[in-house]
């Protein structure tokens, strides 16, 4: 018996739950591993990172920046680190130097990823971190004026910071971060686009696996095995079987696959830290006449955000589009159901989700080096959701794609 009719007879045995997940993402063989030749981030692109935040600390009139360990410690410094009671972070100055500060006995591990030439401040477990931070900033004359903090900074350091520096003031560190982050150089670029390419395949390995009766873990569970096999690091599956679909984030009940109902997957990996998110809904077995009608809307709008996305447009008017759009064909208005209840898209880079969106009422004009996911589904609660989602990337003449959306509901994966 073949594998398929195994499967098969298995769900309607009541036998395919009993199978061990991994038993659905053996057969990678032979898929080849498409970040082989990803090239990582180098010192001299996080040099220029730095020298582009020193010219945007000295534009804002901030002093000094503090980053907590995330996706900015990583994106200026390379170090990659967890969150903890014992404070790790770098400052940086509106002249270009940097220094870490980590407990003593974590240097050697924080100096395994450090890509930047920096001084690396050390503190015992009886001392004070932010005494040393302020010490260091003090020798360089910023004892007073504005010190920045990147906007994920926790509370317990920026309290701090205040009660070692009284004489500064602690202003929001976005206006350069974000400043930097958003704007993705040609390396960032290619690595995002080899995530998509990871992405994209493994969905084509994954879509004639999924059979009648599997669970959301088992279809995961292919498309996870293939993104591994495809070269990438880590990702995410998020499945949405039936009436599930209908709710962007999903439901906690039990799902299955079922013949005439709706597949919905939003999936995605990371290369080099950079990460793909790309979402492709189909119907398993025959679509209905309703279902082929809300996908071709759905994907339309696709179209109508692309073409919205123009230079110098606040980011804003690609989600009014789409809104003015599906509110002609009778859904919402605005962000009510039926219709789209989020936003048409949000900021990806080192996070999948980071600023700025495609949302109503952002003001931030697009501009080249921007990137951004493209997905205004439509969710009909009780009945089912249809969301595509295809990331693009801002160039010098308009937008262009990381990944192609999909021709049709009978071609979901080009």
């Amino acid at each position: 018996m073949h594998r398929r009719q195994f499967l098969g007879t298995a769900a309607l045995g009541g036998l395919a739950a009993s199978l061990p997940v991994s038993a659905f993402a053996a057969d990678t063989a032979g898929l080849p591993d498409l970040a082989a030749k990803a090239v990582p981030i180098d010192k001299a692109e996080r040099m220029a990172r730095i020298a582009k935040a020193k010219e945007l600390m000295r534009a804002n009139d901030i002093g000094a920046l503090l980053i907590e360990p995330g996706s900015s410690l990583i994106y200026f410094t390379g170090v990659r680190w967890s969150r903890s009671e014992r404070l790790t972070a770098a400052v940086l100055t509106r002249e270009g130097e940097i220094a870490v500060i980590t407990p003593f006995f974590e240097e050697p591990s924080v100096r395994e990823s450090l890509g930047v030439d920096a001084e690396v401040l050390t503190w015992n477990e009886d001392e004070n971190p932010l005494a040393a931070v302020a010490a260091w900033l003090g020798k360089r004359g910023l004892a007073k004026g504005r010190i920045g903090v990147e906007e994920t900074v926790r509370y317990f350091a920026v309290d701090g910071l205040e009660k070692a520096m009284p004489g500064i003031t602690v202003v929001n560190g976005a206006p350069v971060v974000r400043g930097c982050r958003m704007h993705k150089s040609p390396a960032e670029i290619a690595l995002m686009q080899i995530a998509s390419n990871i992405t994209i395949a493994a969905y084509r390995h994954t879509a004639p696996r999924v059979e009648a009766g599997m669970s959301r873990d088992e279809v995961g569970a292919i498309m996870a095995a293939a993104t591994a096999a495809l070269g990438g690091k880590g990702g995410f599956e998020l499945i949405l079987l039936g009436e599930a679909s209908a709710y962007p984030h999903g439901s906690g009940k039990p799902q299955m696959v079922r013949d005439g109902e709706v597949v919905l997957m939003d999936c995605g990996t990371t290369v080099h830290g950079y990460q793909s998110d790309i979402s492709r809904t189909f119907v398993f077995g025959k679509a209905s006449a309703r279902q082929r009608q809300v996908w071709d809307q759905m994907r339309k709008g696709q179209d109508v955000a692309f073409a919205a996305a123009k230079l110098g447009t606040p980011a804003g008017a690609v989600d009014d589009a789409v809104r003015a759009y599906y509110q002609g064909l009778g859904w919402g208005p605005g962000y009510k159901l039926p219709g789209t209840s989020h936003r048409t898209g949000h900021g990806i880079g080192l996070d999948g989700h980071e600023p700025v969106n495609l949302v109503h009422g952002e003001t931030t004009k697009l501009a080249p080096g921007m990137c951004f996911s493209n997905e205004p589904g439509i969710y009909i609660p009780g009945e089912f959701g249809i969301r595509l989602e295809d990331c693009f990337y801002m160039t010098d003449s308009g937008p262009k794609w990381f990944s192609e959306p999909p021709p049709s509901i009978d071609e979901p994966f080009g």
